[in-house]
């Protein structure tokens, strides 16, 4: 599995960023961050102790729908339905639409690496 790279910038940073990327006055470099949040703690609260269980619980038992996923978390369907609809939105897991309607939820990354400056200069 490959490793997800986060950074952490404002909104007025992202926007600036993709709009240079848009324009051609800036290409991201190989080992630049694809996802980004605007803060610290939006961050820690998408991966807390909690979330980082169940992403480890996928990736353990490769569960085949959110039902299994629940019966083996404890965890409601509506809850982990809610909780990794966000995840995907950050590409850390992905859900795959199967029989029935039924989702099976994957994990892709092993790991997650975090990039953060710690001033503007």
């Amino acid at each position: 599995m490959k490793t997800l790279k986060v950074g952490i910038a404002s909104y007025e940073d992202m926007k600036a960023r993709t709009m240079a990327i848009a324009k051609g006055a800036l290409k991201p470099k190989a080992g630049d961050p694809t996802v980004w949040f605007t803060s610290p703690e939006s961050f820690a609260k998408l991966l807390s102790n909690r979330n980082r269980t169940l992403l480890g619980v996928i990736v353990d038992t490769r569960p085949e729908s959110l039902n299994a996923l629940a019966s083996t978390t404890g965890r409601t369907a509506g809850n982990l339905s809610r909780t990794l609809r966000t995840m995907e939105r950050y590409g850390l897991v992905r859900l795959h639409k199967g029989v029935r309607g039924a989702v099976r939820p994957e994990v892709p990354y092993r790991d997650v690496q975090l990039e953060m400056r710690l001033s503007s200069s």
